[in-house]
């Protein structure tokens, strides 16, 4: 994967700025209970945070995901059957992929291919924004992955989450204290596992799912299991979001869930209080 980055970064004016640009982003720190939260100041991130996502604006602007639609310079790596990865041109962190589907259908359901694509990017945790949790291309079936030590809530799961609670836990099962309740499951690699996966949809939250108000993370730990993190959403966007005086241009999704905040304005990422943060995981966790 280096080789590709590279390659990409050397190719790619766009993409090369703005990853080189992560080099001058800020990051203050918050303690929530037993989660870190990073508050990243990163301007680039409007292009996510700010997106319209109404069906009008879907319809009248050609979808970036699609193949015909990308830059000449974005080239994609088969990572699963159906499945392309690309560079994300807007990063959060130093290693951070787009995994698009080849055909353009909508951000709907929970793709199991996340398994076979994070057992071919080990050390990675590849993500999914539901519709209604985040996602600000909808209208493309779409997943991520960024190295899975960039994410305060995976670190904390597998500190807390052992087989020895079970393969299924929840944030209060294993009694920590996080501003909003997430489900964990870790899957063996034996018949018990293979079942849990079986039905992980049922495990995880499936009205959730059916909605588009999830979150979902999938990781190999260093001992081999597969482990899927569960986030269901009460709202997309908190009753802060705005540009405005006063409001916050927030859109938690994946990353912002798993303990980096995205603050694309200046303004946010000074004013940010431990009760404003508190308040924008509340309204959006569940």
């Amino acid at each position: 994967m280096i080789e590709y980055i590279d390659s990409q970064l050397a190719d790619w004016p766009l993409a090369r700025d703005n990853y080189q640009a992560l080099g001058r982003t800020e990051r203050r720190s918050m303690q929530l209970g037993d989660l870190t939260i990073g508050i990243q100041h990163n301007p680039a991130r409007i292009v996510s945070t700010a997106a319209k996502t109404d069906a009008k604006t879907l319809a009248e602007r050609p979808c970036f995901l699609c193949k015909k639609n990308r830059p000449p310079q974005q080239v994609g790596l088969e990572i699963a059957d159906g499945w392309e990865l690309l560079l994300n041109p807007y990063p959060i962190f130093p290693t951070h992929f787009t995994i698009v589907s080849k055909e353009h259908k909508p951000q709907k359901g929970f793709p199991l291919d996340m398994v076979t694509m994070a057992e071919k990017l080990p050390g990675h945790t590849v993500f999914f924004n539901g519709k209604r949790a985040g996602a600000s291309c909808p209208d493309h079936l779409h997943c991520q992955a960024v190295k899975t030590h960039e994410l305060p809530l995976m670190q904390l799961i597998e500190k807390h989450h052992s087989l020895d609670a079970g393969r299924v836990a929840s944030a209060e099962s294993l009694g920590v204290d996080v501003p909003f309740s997430f489900k964990s499951v870790i899957i063996t690699p034996d018949l018990d596992g293979m079942h849990e996966l079986a039905i992980i949809n049922k495990t995880i939250g499936d009205e959730y799912i059916a909605e588009g108000r999830i979150n979902v993370f999938v990781w190999i730990d260093g001992g081999g299991m597969l482990r899927i993190c569960s986030v269901a959403r009460n709202m997309h966007r908190p009753t802060c979001y705005g540009s405005e005086e006063g409001n916050h241009l927030i859109s938690p999704g994946c990353i912002d869930m798993a303990g980096i905040l995205i603050a694309p304005l200046r303004k946010d990422y000074d004013q940010l209080t431990e009760e404003d943060v508190r308040k924008i995981y509340k309204e959006c966790g569940i």
